[in-house]
């Protein structure tokens, strides 16, 4: 059988006489696993180097011509590509999430409908949808949690759908997750009640609308890196999160960082990162 490197599909086997041993490869590139057997086969004088060369030269993406799929997001960041569901159709949501899991083992989708997660359904049945985080995720299995909690605060139950983004971002990143909900600053006792959870934690995700105070009390209470999520929950003159948007950029409170508005994947992604290093 002839075909290219362009056909996405085409594998290369190769058998070994004296083991037994088959491998498969794909040219539309290799998560990190497979990545780390190629290896070690290779260590072993099981697969010659030009088969090595070969499939890491390959191009690194799967053409769907609406997605260009990147299959090496793993290999260079240690997650697969998030998909973004919000502005693509349910039938090009299902594509990219069935062209993923052709070779990873956990998918995660944001801002997602319901609509959404019936078209992901239909090719993957194992798919969970987190209806107030609006994401998708799928986990075969789940990756092992590491050491460290992430905690995800959130000021009022009106922010809760961009703290749950953030805790299913972080938790399918293979993080402990604790929350805390519905601890603003109108009632303060609500968040010191909780200040054990809130020192034991390697990285704390603080979510807000309104005047987006609660990331400045949070990083005068704790001795690790506070991000800060600004949300569109508020009156007029909250301008769609900008006041709390700005709020946080000026706080007072070392250690603070922010992203932008209702940014709760983004939060989640960069408190995973910071939580892995600190893993020993």
């Amino acid at each position: 059988m002839v075909t290219t490197i362009a056909s996405l599909g085409f594998r290369i086997w190769s058998n070994f006489a004296r083991d037994g041993w088959r491998l498969a490869w794909h040219f539309s590139g290799v998560i990190p696993s497979q990545a780390k057997q190629l290896l070690e086969a290779y260590k072993q004088g099981k697969v010659p180097l030009e088969r090595v060369l070969q499939t890491f030269q390959a191009a690194p993406l799967a053409d769907l011509n609406f997605a260009q799929v990147d299959t090496h997001r793993s290999l260079r960041q240690g997650f697969p590509e998030v998909i973004y569901g919000a502005g693509k159709t349910p039938a090009q949501v299902a594509a990219i999430a069935g062209k993923i899991l052709e070779r990873e083992t956990c998918l995660l989708v944001t801002r997602v409908t319901s609509d959404h997660a019936k078209a992901v359904r239909r090719k993957c049945k194992d798919v969970v949808h987190h209806e107030t985080a609006r994401c998708l995720t799928v986990e075969r299995p789940a990756l092992p949690k590491r050491p460290g909690k992430i905690a995800v605060l959130c000021a009022g139950t009106s922010d809760l759908p961009v703290a749950e983004e953030a805790a299913v971002t972080a938790s399918i990143m293979g993080n402990q997750v604790e929350r805390l909900f519905d601890v603003g600053v109108a009632g303060l006792h609500r968040l010191l009640h909780r200040v054990d959870l809130l020192q034991t934690a390697n990285v704390l995700v603080v979510v807000a609308g309104m005047e987006g105070a609660l990331p400045s009390v949070v990083a005068g209470l704790v001795s690790k890196p506070v991000i800060a999520v600004p949300t569109s929950v508020g009156y007029g003159a909250s301008f769609g999160g900008i006041a709390a948007l700005l709020g946080m950029l000026n706080s007072c409170g070392s250690g603070v960082t922010v992203v932008n508005i209702d940014n709760g994947f983004g939060a989640g992604y960069a408190a995973s990162q910071i939580n892995a290093l600190a893993a020993p």
